[in-house]
């Protein structure tokens, strides 16, 4: 079990690839639609995510695919199951199991991630359906006075709970603390937080046994606040995010799967680049992009059949583009070759 956990770690995170974060809960989904006037449906959300996953090529620079429950259970238009149609295509399948993130009782401004209960189950069913990974968001908030180690520690124990049962149940987990850019707050306040909430974490996968070398961290980079009067630059930015992952993250771990976390699609390409010009490092740094993967293929597509093809070419190119940011090689000609 150990082995297989490991090489499908190391293929999610293999040269040149990438994940596709294609798991928006029905409210993002509603809200992403919403942006191009489409409603949302079942038969849209199905032909929105079959038109990415079945981008030409997409397997060259995609390694696997985050879905969520009622995409898991989809089939294509022509009747192919919508995992078969990524495994045909060599990307690996995988799954949200978090329910969602909830206000924290007596912790006025903080969440915690639910979803422990009957996940066990849920993690036999979603093996059964093809699922090779799966994925659990926590999110952690700065502002006056958090986040709260309390908050951080209630994190990172559901975190360490989820990625136990993963394990027992043969997927990879992807692990995945957000310290959210909402906030005016400093690159320094985000440095701190993002270092106590990796440390809290690490510390909490050993209590449970967790093996680190079957296991993936996603999550974000070191960054100002959006609202920051002094926003950091790339260069600032690689920086602090390896200076913490250095005093942080323990080399075990096969790869870092960055969010981009509210990131525009190209400073979130120019920052994973800036980051892989200073390596090598003792982890895979790579992706696990949602909005800023799809965001020009949704604005291409526009729910249209006859847009496919541009929603799908849109689709690839940032693909390409972010495949590149794996080594350093990213380019603005690059860029401009879509």
């Amino acid at each position: 079990m150990g082995t297989q956990l490991e090489s499908t770690a190391r293929e999610l995170v293999a040269p040149g690839k990438g994940i596709l974060a294609a798991d928006e809960s029905s409210g993002t989904i509603k809200k992403r639609f919403d942006s191009i006037n489409l409603e949302s449906t079942e038969a849209n959300r199905r032909a929105y995510r079959e038109m990415l996953f079945r981008t030409p090529k997409l397997g060259d620079h995609i390694s696997g695919v985050i879905l969520y429950d009622e995409t898991i259970r989809q089939n294509a238009e022509d009747g192919t199951p919508l995992v078969k149609v990524l495994e045909s295509s060599g990307m690996i399948p995988g799954i949200k199991v978090d329910t969602g993130a909830k206000q924290l009782a007596a912790f006025p401004g903080e969440q915690v991630t639910e979803g422990l209960d009957g996940l066990r189950e849920r993690f036999a069913e979603y093996a059964e359906l093809g699922a090779r990974f799966a994925k659990w968001r926590a999110v952690i908030n700065i502002g006056d006075g958090i986040p709260t180690s309390f908050c951080i520690d209630a994190n990172a124990h559901a975190l360490a709970r989820y990625a136990a049962l993963a394990q027992e149940a043969g997927l990879v987990p992807i692990v995945e603390p957000e310290i959210l850019m909402d906030g005016d707050h400093s690159i320094e306040r985000c440095y701190d937080a993002t270092l106590a909430t990796l440390r809290a974490l690490f510390e909490q996968l050993a209590a449970h046994r967790v093996s680190l070398e079957g296991t993936l961290l996603k999550t974000n980079m070191v960054l100002s606040g959006k609202d920051a009067k002094q926003q950091a630059t790339s260069a600032q930015i690689a920086e602090e995010t390896l200076r913490c992952f250095r005093n942080s993250v323990p080399a075990a771990i096969p790869g870092i799967v960055f969010l981009s976390g509210g990131q525009a699609d190209i400073p979130a390409t120019e920052n994973l680049n800036e980051m892989n010009k200073l390596g090598p490092h003792p982890w895979e740094l790579s992706f696990s992009y949602g909005r800023a993967l799809q965001a020009p293929s949704l604005k291409a597509w526009k729910g249209e059949p006859s847009n496919v093809e541009a929603g799908q070419k849109e689709l690839l190119h940032r693909a390409i583009c972010n495949g590149a940011a794996r080594d350093g090689t990213y380019s603005k000609q690059l860029e401009d070759a879509a």
